[in-house]
């Protein structure tokens, strides 16, 4: 089976998406003023979106600063999983904010407002090419950071938002039709929860030392078994440091302490692992642990 491994975002990507929190913050604000001035509840939900937006780019910010430190005493693995913390943030702020606009999506849907089609269509026009610019450097790490990841959800929402208040505008000002801003906002929402939802379970495990879903323990045990001189194999754990270095322990048994650094080699050559700790003992002072 093949693994993959994963690394980390770069310090231009950080830099980008500084420059990127300071823009959703001035578009939040334009936006939530002509939402306003408009009546669009679409709008007001894209800018609220986008302030999610820019909280998680911060946050995001934040962990990849913190996860960069050095490993102390205390904190002997790190601090790389402040960027899993960070994620699972940022997956509330997503899920809390699809709630929100999912309720102000129904309610204008109910009790439909007129909408200034006109307004709402420029300023849509504005956000969308914010939003495709932001999505474009949140995608490039997206598929190997899980932080990242979740920023091109929000971005990629706040695109199909930004069209989706178009929309909306289009059909307020040929066909009179307001209740669409509401129908739309209600998509929006949708798209939202079901990212964060979809997107828990990976962090969860992470946080809760859980092993990769794409290698298991009986994997690495048949692998490790074939290095002449192993016997047996057993007491193995195996779980995330972060989401891109794994941690492992075993006991093994074998009378040649020449054997871990081939354990250990055959751990980063097959499964990417390169934190592992090996217990060697003899057959007959490991029968607590083989029970």
């Amino acid at each position: 089976m093949s693994h993959q491994h994963r690394h980390l975002v770069n310090s231009k990507t950080i830099q980008y998406l500084a420059i990127a929190f300071g823009i959703n913050i001035v578009l939040s604000l334009i936006e939530i003023i002509a939402g306003i001035i408009g009546g669009s509840i679409a709008l007001v939900g894209d800018a609220l979106h986008n302030t999610s937006d820019a909280f998680s780019i911060l946050i995001a910010i934040i962990a990849y600063r913190i996860g960069g430190r050095k490993a102390t005493d205390r904190f002997s693995y790190g601090f790389r999983r402040a960027e899993t913390i960070g994620a699972f943030s940022n997956l509330i702020l997503l899920f809390i904010s699809g709630l929100y606009l999912l309720h102000e999506g129904f309610v204008k849907l109910i009790v439909p407002q007129k909408v200034d089609g006109e307004l709402i269509i420029i300023v849509s026009v504005f956000a969308l090419i914010i939003d495709v610019i932001t999505a474009r450097l949140s995608h490039q790490d997206a598929s190997h950071n899980t932080n990242m990841k979740i920023l091109f959800f929000h971005n990629l929402a706040d695109a199909l938002g930004s069209i989706g208040v178009i929309v909306s505008g289009i059909f307020a000002i040929y066909l009179g039709w307001n209740f669409v801003d509401g129908l739309i906002a209600i998509f929006i929402s949708i798209y939202m929860i079901s990212q964060a939802v979809l997107s828990f379970p990976g962090i969860i495990g992470i946080l809760m030392d859980a092993a990769p879903t794409n290698m298991s323990l009986e994997e690495i045990k048949i692998q490790l078994l074939k290095i002449d001189g192993i016997e047996d194999v057993h007491h193995m754990h195996l779980w995330y440091i972060d989401e891109n270095h794994l941690g492992f322990d075993c006991h093994i048994v074998g009378n040649d302490f020449e054997l871990i650094p081939l354990i250990q080699k055959s751990l980063k050559k097959h499964f990417h692992i390169e934190h592992s700790t090996i217990q060697l003992e003899k057959k007959e002072n490991c029968l607590s642990c083989c029970l």
